[in-house]
Formats: structure tokens, C-alpha cells, sequence
């Protein structure tokens, strides 16, 4: 990937910044509460970089998906309370993302002001990106800035679009995760060792494959370690199981045993009977898993074999829960590798955002970690190894 310029590289001081970042927060339900703010705090740094400068400060984002339709529970004023708090200074808010309306609130806005603009997905101009809908957007700054890696792997109109009217650079969390996950995939201190986990073979199947062709150790759990499993002709009994990927689980195995690989999948499993919070854990072998049981999670012989790779590893890359971590008697796995990874000191760790992110904050490990992506979906197209447009569209140093 080429490098590209970040906001630091760039002349800002007095500028009108158009600040395009990802606060599609949580809400406790059926309140206007936020629940989880963590997405808002990691934009801070940039926010005061640019207040530092002298800039006025356009913010924009998307809050959950209105599919192009005005929704009252999906306006962004509890964003811009909770954003004033975190700043402790004024956010000013208007009722659209574009027009004369809009482009007059900005005019008004004094140095160091903050505008928070309505919902990008308001517009079906967002997600189509929109020609009309982009310029309506770059109207509304000198200088473009996305920090907003959880939507960079979208060809949206602000995150791609309108800098075919504006200059785009990095923002300071952008910068900070394509760094870290292009070093981590490109010049990895090895051993290097990556755990994949999660419900699906088929979401994760590329990342899988290019993995394989740059890490000394993969290892494979969650959901869709029963699909693995099936491709070694073990019987999963109700286990979920992507028939379509089995050949493609094939591929995998026989790929790491012609190049060397160490691939490590589950030897024993936590089953139930039913796919429920109450449902009896059973530990089980994966040659003797009974067939009206269904996998729930990693077994403790897998948590110590899975662990103790780990350990040897100098960098480790983790995407996926090992088992359905929500619920309490199927958590045991996901958290053991949490914690194994937390102890790792010396060792760099990079987690993909999404449920591993979620997991590792619920147990207040966040800062044991090296860097913890703010992007699920972007943070696995990354390791795919594919190019993101929100990305590429940046200025290159």
C-alpha cells in the first residue's frame, strides 16, 4: 500500500476542515442513551489536532442504516452532547449534511468551532455515491480529513466521492490503524502467528487464505472450526456447516501441509444440545462429538494448545471469538485467549475490531493490547489483502 499523507502533512492552521469520522455508536434500547462511546473517543485526537491549528470543524458520519430515509431515533444530537461533553466546548448541530442551510451554519462557524452535521445516510446519495450528493459535501470545507477506518473499505460518497472535489488525507486514527495493520502484515516480527475465529467460513475465507501465505502459525476456532473439522471427516453432529466451503477448508489444510504451516484446529470442543444461553456444557473430543450436540466453544486441551503457541509467537494477529463468548458457559475460550494474549508483554498484538474488540474491552484489557482496530469489516478486507477505496482515494506522500 502506498504510504499516504496524514493531516499532519498537510498546511491546516485557520482552514475549514471538512472531518469525515465513524460515529455509528450503540444506544442502551429504546433510549437516545449512548451505550458505548469508544468510537467517539478514538476521533479525539484528531478533533483537538485540528482545534490546535485554529481550524473550524465540519464532523460528519452515518448512525446505523436509514437506507436513504429521514429516521427520528437516528439523528445525531445525542452524538453532538456526547461529543461537547468529551471536549468540553460547544457543538453546534443542523438538520441536514447539505444545502444552503448547511453551507451557511459553516460561513457562521468561528476558528476552533464544531459543527456536527445530520446523518450522511439520510441521503440515498451516500451509500450510492452520489456525484451531486459529493459535491453538496465538499462545499462545505477546504480540506478534507477521514478518520473514519470502520467505513474505509466502502465506495461511499464521503468517504471516496467528494475528493474528486476536495484533497483527502488521513486523519490521525486512520493513520495510526493503517500503520499498524500494514506493518503487522507486511514486516511482522515473527513467529507470527493468527487466529481466526467467528460463526462463518465464508466471511472469513480470504482473509484465511492470504494468511496462509504470511504467517508461521494459523490457527482456526469458533463457528466455523465445525467446517474445518468436517473437511477432516470428523462428525460435528448439529454443528453448523458451510457445505460449500468444505472443499475450500480442504484447500487450506492441504495448502499448509505442502508449504509448512502450522494449522491448529480444535481437539476438543464444548458442545450442547440446544443453541441456548441455559443449554449444558459438555466437553467433548472432536473424534467422539455426539450427534444431537451442536459446537459452543473450544475445549480446555484447545485453550492450552491454542495458548501455548501463542506464547512462542513475537506478533499475533486475532479476528473471531472462539465460541458464542455472549453467553457465560460458552465464553471460557475467548476469554483464555484474551487473557494469554493480555500477559504477552514483549509480544505485538493486533485485533480486528467487531466482537474481538468487544470481548477485549469487556474485560478492561484494551490496554495490554498493541492496537485494537476500530473497524470490523475494513480491518478484515485489510487482511484479505485487498486495496480499500477510502483508502486509496487519499492523497500519497
Amino acid at each position: 500500500m502506498l504510504p499516504k499523507k496524514s493531516v499532519k502533512n498537510i498546511e491546516v492552521t485557520g482552514k475549514t476542515v471538512l472531518l469525515r469520522v465513524d460515529f455509528n455508536v450503540p444506544f442502551k434500547p429504546n433510549t437516545t442513551e449512548i451505550a458505548d462511546d469508544s468510537r467517539i473517543r478514538a476521533s479525539l485526537p484528531t478533533i483537538q489536532y485540528l482545534l490546535a491549528m485554529n481550524c473550524r470543524i465540519v464532523v460528519c458520519s452515518h448512525l446505523g442504516r436509514p437506507n436513504g430515509d429521514i429516521v427520528e431515533n437516528l439523528r445525531m444530537a445525542p452524538v453532538a452532547t456526547r461529543l461537547s461533553k468529551l471536549l468540553n466546548s460547544g457543538v453546534t448541530t443542523v438538520t441536514d449534511c447539505i444545502g444552503a442551510e448547511v453551507e451557511a451554519a459553516v460561513t457562521s462557524l468561528p476558528p476552533r468551532g464544531i459543527l456536527l452535521l445530520e446523518n450522511l445516510r439520510f441521503h440515498p446519495g451516500e451509500e450510492s455515491n452520489d456525484p451531486e450528493f459529493s459535491e453538496g459535501l465538499s462545499k462545505l470545507g477546504q480540506i478534507f480529513v477521514n478518520d473514519a477506518f470502520g467505513v474505509a473499505h466502502r465506495a461511499h460518497a464521503s468517504t471516496v466521492g467528494l475528493m474528486c472535489h476536495l484533497p483527502g488525507v488521513a486523519g490521525l486514527l486512520m493513520a495510526t490503524e493503517v500503520d499498524n495493520l500494514d506493518h503487522t502484515l507486511s514486516n511482522p516480527k515473527r513467529p507470527f502467528a493468527a487466529i481466526l475465529g467467528g460463526a462463518k467460513v465464508s466471511d472469513k475465507l480470504a482473509a484465511l487464505s492470504n494468511l496462509a501465505k504470511i504467517v508461521d502459525k494459523l490457527i482456526v476456532g469458533g463457528g466455523m472450526a465445525a467446517t474445518f473439522l468436517k473437511a477432516k471427516g470428523y462428525d460435528v453432529g448439529e454443528s453448523q456447516v458451510e457445505e460449500e466451503m468444505v472443499s475450500s477448508a480442504c484447500d487450506i489444510i492441504n495448502r499448509s501441509q505442502h508449504q509448512g504451516l502450522n494449522l491448529l484446529l480444535p481437539t476438543d470442543v464444548i458442545v450442547a444440545k440446544d443453541f441456548d444461553e441455559h443449554s449444558i456444557p459438555l466437553v467433548t473430543d472432536v473424534a467422539c462429538i455426539p450427534k444431537n450436540t451442536r459446537i459452543m466453544d473450544i475445549g480446555p486441551k484447545t485453550i492450552g494448545s491454542f495458548t501455548s503457541v501463542l506464547v512462542s509467537a513475537h506478533t499475533i494477529l486475532w479476528n473471531g471469538p472462539m465460541g458464542v463468548f455472549e453467553w457465560p458457559s460458552f465464553s471460557q475460550g475467548t476469554k483464555a485467549i484474551a487473557l494469554a494474549i493480555a500477559d504477552m508483554s514483549n509480544t505485538i498484538s493486533v485485533l480486528g475490531g467487531g466482537s474481538t474488540a468487544e470481548v477485549v474491552m469487556g474485560l478492561g484489557l484494551q490496554d495490554k493490547m498493541t492496537h485494537i482496530s476500530t473497524g470490523g469489516g475494513a480491518s478484515l478486507e485489510f487482511m484479505e489483502g485487498k486495496n480499500l477505496p477510502g483508502i486509496d482515494a487519499l492523497l500519497n506522500k
